[in-house]
């Protein structure tokens, strides 16, 4: 499955979720409810995941944590404010520089409109 196969699933379901319980809960419940549902369409997910970094020839354990990775291929990143800002998509894309991935999706759940509230982020180039 492609990065864009994954990110259309992912969407559908951010969607989903957002209008069946509403804006303005916690990121964990977004985070633990989204993972459900995408296990339950057959993706295989990850909470809350250390990834390590290298800098300057050393290995670091904790370079950040991921809140979802998707198929070892996407990083969603939650929040559950009212308004995101320029920081939380400069995270998003130094996470997936430094885990090179390829593609993530920042899904702010605190938006009155999911659609308002999806930050699609490329690192690079998709196949």
């Amino acid at each position: 499955m492609t990065e864009n196969e994954i990110g259309k699933i992912i969407v559908d379901t951010a969607i989903y979720l957002h209008r069946e319980l509403g804006p303005g809960l916690l990121e964990s419940v977004y985070e633990t409810v989204l993972s459900r549902l995408l296990e339950k369409k057959g993706l295989s997910i990850k909470r809350q995941i250390g990834i390590p970094i290298s800098f300057l020839g050393e290995q670091f354990e904790e370079g950040f944590r991921a809140d979802i990775i998707v198929e070892k291929k996407v990083i969603i990143e939650l929040k559950s404010v009212e308004k995101l800002n320029p920081a939380h998509k400069k995270q998003l894309l130094t996470y997936l520089k430094l885990s090179g991935m390829k593609l993530g999706y920042l899904l702010n759940f605190g938006e009155e409109l999911m659609k308002t509230g999806i930050v699609r982020t490329i690192n690079g180039t998709l196949d």
